[in-house]
């Protein structure tokens, strides 16, 4: 194999992400994608994290890992007390002297000047969003520093953020728009709302579409039905301008619970107002202080985010089917439109979280037209590309109504940069990878900037050779690669984000030089599951049941196909020179001609019970993770808990509550669990993912609905029940034989408690196992329970690693290794190997006693780009890749057979 390229070699690309924008989680998110997926051998990633005040900070690479900003900056020992833990940015920290805020920085990086930019970097990716990212502020400083940028230039940034602006312009280029109304913050403030509200309805009708002028294409927006009312038209527009009007009455109305819930949905800066915030003038920075202030209430509340809006686009409802289309700009300077994919949804908003949380949007690629229809909007968005101006690329949104006429309603000049994305997505549909893309994005980035200088900078010039010959040299290599199939998807509950932790691996291997990784995708059910190799397209596809329906009809679609022809320039010079266009059905005989090893990066069953496991030995691939007897029994939380408990561990009481018992006998169970437990408790199915329906039980009426809906028959949807466990309206219930009960683990008189995740890795010595346990994470839950989201989707929920273990007396080392020997103890008890993650709750007495009260083993743990097991891995110095690498070398090479479990 040959030595990659030594660093002095490599292009240095400054990723810029974060920022100061409503989207920076997003932001933080895709630069981490682009840090990852950028080619090893040509490229030296550097991150350049961009605070909320606008800082750079060279950011140490653990920290590119975390799940969320929150989790890092401001680091956890500058934020005031918080009993709420109510999660915050630095804006809440108040006013900080220089001194302060580069003490904050130098714990997660440092502080680099705008003058050291150009020796830190040959090119800046930018993966900024909304202010500061995509309005040509930054732009304009890079280019007074005569660093080339990625995507379009100033100019064309300042249009595409403005979106009252845009309109003017692309109705005056013959482009169809809806009907809109632009209203300024003082004609609001000051005007006749209810002639307002007449005025729009006459103007535009009803639907109406409210929007902020210069934010994201999710953020701030509402959709207004045709039966809405004058307050709901006021309410909508408030939300807009990012202000909210609050009755000391409706306030009061509020129990604790929910009062702590609304503050922290007001505040979330994607989806309410963020801080700081004017309370009926009065500067309020912290959640904490607008609680106390909301309870002291009388009269009316007017709250206004500092991060406001000056106008507001009211918009007239375009009915028909929704799409996006990425635009490129190709080498020879045409540009080309890609597949554009169809949003389906109902009227709501395509949201925030419906746009980054795997399964709660389908996205179709290529949209679902006649061929010509297709090429109509293609041709449209190519149009608007150029007429704006955009250069290298581009995300164009529109709708086609019944008519088969175009509206285009909102072009990005930056697009969301998450693994499944429109901006993946849609170059996956002409055979390239996210890290090949990106290869692609640099390059023609660099011959934009050249192109569009008034001055000759040679350094440019002699970067874009540089780079070609890279390319070309990289085209003609050939590496031994171990050939890595990773098995994802599935059929349980958490299939989704199982999709989501293949890709992750995927990628991760994909950028190295050891690794050549196949994507496998397992579909079935119960009765048993079969294997598929699957295209770079289908697996950047949104969510499971989307890859599963492709490969089961698929089909080669012509428009498609025709855009890979016009594409070929760019195939022809990025893409792999094998690279797999159709699904092709596997046996477990063939995976094992195809593929050195597997990466099995599946949830719940099949995957973590043992029955792939079996399989893969019987045809001598390695695997990882822990063997087939020992996942037997980890995927019962049952059965895991009661060994445990025979060996001496701290368990919470548990019993199994079977469909046929309680049908037959519902009122006598329901009477000997309330006995037995009490309210609340906590139910769960006894056989399924770490996050599926796991519900804490408050009343009989929230029991029965839970049996009702765990018992079911699969066509069943109890929309009563439902309602009663407080189900989101996409939320996925099983259907299972057994629920698993458990008494709810609480404080019982301990100094501190809290719940903690903490993961592992195995690594065999001679012929002794040893186990490296991780530095656990404490986590912190917004309900009752950790989310599906708070556990897997960047920018969701918070981790923070290491756990705050230290109270009065007891220092962190002690409790963490207490902590840590009881996990060891429990790995080797049940025989784990590989790695794994282990949940629980610890309690800390006065006396120093540490109680560890496991709550389950996950012997094939969520590899999703922001779960934390990578955060305790940095801590250890492993960068994902080197966890991952570990993880595959025990599986090849260190592996022993599999002795019953103790």
């Amino acid at each position: 194999m040959k030595e990659q390229r030594v660093t002095n070699d490599l292009i240095k690309i400054g990723i810029f992400f974060g920022g100061p924008s409503r989207e920076r989680e997003i932001s933080f998110a895709g630069g981490r994608t682009v840090y990852d997926n950028l080619n090893k051998s040509l490229f030296q990633p550097v991150p350049v994290f961009v605070d909320s005040y606008r800082n750079f900070i060279l950011l140490d690479w653990a920290y590119v890992y975390k799940g969320t900003i929150r989790d890092f900056y401001p680091p956890v020992e500058a934020l005031p007390p918080s009993p709420h833990a109510f999660q915050v940015y630095l804006e809440s920290l108040g006013e900080l002297s220089d001194a302060e805020l580069d003490a904050l920085i130098a714990r997660v990086g440092r502080r680099v000047e705008m003058s050291e930019l150009p020796q830190l970097m040959d090119l800046a990716f930018l993966a900024l969003h909304g202010e500061y990212g995509e309005d040509g502020q930054l732009q304009g400083l890079l280019e007074s520093l005569k660093i080339p940028y990625t995507g379009s230039g100033l100019r064309a940034c300042s249009i595409g953020i403005d979106k009252a602006f845009q309109k003017k312009l692309m109705e005056a280029g013959g482009f169809r728009c809806p009907q809109v109304r632009v209203l300024g913050r003082q004609e609001w403030l000051n005007g006749d709302r209810a002639t307002l509200f007449a005025e729009a309805k006459t103007e535009l009708g009803l639907p109406l579409v409210i929007r902020p002028a210069n934010q994201g294409s999710s953020i701030g927006v509402s959709i207004l039905g045709e039966e809405t009312a004058f307050p709901a038209f006021t309410e909508a527009v408030d939300q807009a301008f990012f202000r909210k009007e609050i009755e000391a009455e409706s306030w009061q109305a509020l129990a604790g619970e929910s009062r702590i819930r609304f503050v922290r949905e007001l505040t979330d800066i994607r989806e309410g107002l963020g801080f700081p915030l004017a309370a009926n003038g009065e500067v309020i920075r912290h959640p904490e202080e607008l609680l106390k202030w909301l309870d002291g209430l009388a009269g009316t509340a007017v709250l206004e985010s500092f991060w406001s809006e000056q106008t507001v686009i009211l918009e007239s409802f375009l009915r028909g089917k929704e799409f996006s289309c990425i635009v490129l700009r190709q080498e020879d300077g045409s540009s080309v439109a890609l597949p554009p994919t169809e949003i389906v949804k109902g009227g709501e908003v395509f949201d925030y979280r419906s746009k980054y949380l795997p399964g709660l949007s389908r996205k179709l690629t290529p949209i679902q037209l006649p061929d010509e229809q297709i090429q109509a909007i293609r041709h449209e968005c190519e149009r608007l590309f150029e007429y704006l101006d955009f250069a290298t690329y581009a995300r164009i949104d529109g709708f086609i109504d019944e008519r088969g006429e175009i509206f285009l309603n909102d072009p990005n000049t930056t697009s969301g940069m998450l693994p499944s994305s429109f901006f993946f997505h849609q170059a996956a549909e002409i055979g390239l990878n996210p890290s090949q893309f990106l290869s692609f994005i640099v390059r023609v980035s660099l011959q934009e900037r050249i192109a569009h200088h008034t001055e000759i900078v040679p350094a440019q010039r002699s970067l874009l050779e540089k780079l070609d010959r890279q390319l070309a040299s990289l085209r003609r290599e050939e590496r031994q690669k171990k050939k890595i199939a990773v098995l994802l998807g599935g059929y349980s509950y958490e299939r989704h984000i199982s999709v989501e932790s293949g890709r992750n691996i995927f990628e991760k291997l994909a950028s190295s030089d050891k690794y050549d990784p196949i994507p496998v995708f397992v579909l079935g059910d119960e009765k048993g599951h079969r294997l598929f190799q699957i295209p770079i397209n289908l697996l950047l596809k949104d969510n499971a049941d989307d890859i599963r329906d492709k490969i089961l009809h698929f089909r080669k679609h012509p428009v498609v196909e025709e855009i890979k022809r016009l594409a070929t320039p760019i195939t022809g010079k990025y893409a792999s020179e094998d690279v797999v266009f159709e699904p092709r059905e596997l046996s477990y005989e063939q995976l094992a001609e195809l593929a050195d090893g597997v990466f099995i990066a599946l949830h719940g069953r099949p995957g973590e019970d043992g029955e792939v496991q079996r399989k893969l030995e019987a045809v001598g691939l390695p695997y990882n993770g822990s063997g087939p007897r020992s996942s037997s029994i980890t995927i019962n939380k049952y059965e895991t808990l009661q060994i445990l408990k025979k060996h001496g561990f701290s368990v919470t009481d548990q019993l199994l509550v079977y469909q046929e018992d309680y049908f037959q006998h519902s009122v006598s169970t329901l009477e000997r669990i309330e006995e037995r437990f009490g309210y609340p408790l906590v139910a769960k199915p006894v056989d399924d993912g770490c996050s599926s329906a796991v519900k804490v039980i408050r009343d009989r009426r929230q029991l029965r609905a839970y049996f009702n809906l765990l018992f079911r028959q699969p066509d069943e949807t109890l929309p009563e029940d439902r309602q009663t466990l407080r189900l989101d309206a996409k939320e996925e219930f099983p259907c299972k034989p057994v629920a698993l009960l458990e008494a709810l683990v609480t404080a019982k008189g301990a100094r501190h408690f809290l719940e903690i995740t903490g993961g592992l890795l195995t690594h065999q010595e001679r012929d002794k196992l040893r186990y490296e346990v991780f530095e656990p994470s404490e986590a912190l839950a917004s309900g009752e329970v950790l989310s599906l989201e708070e556990k897997f989707l960047a920018g969701e929920g918070q981790n923070i690693t290491p756990a705050r273990f230290a109270t009065g007396p007891f220092d962190y080392a002690y409790i963490a290794q207490e902590v840590k020997a009881t996990f060891e103890r429990a790995a080797r008890v049940l025989n784990v190997q590989g790695y794994a993650r282990i949940d629980a709750f610890v309690r800390v007495y006065d006396s120093g006693q540490v109680e560890t009260i496991i709550i389950e083993v996950n012997s094939l743990p969520g590899m999703t780009p922001a779960t934390c097991i990578y955060h305790q891995a940095a801590i250890n110095g492993y960068k994902p890749y080197h966890f991952i690498d570990k993880i595959l070398e025990f599986g090849f090479h260190e592996r022993k057979a599999d002795p019953v479990v103790e």
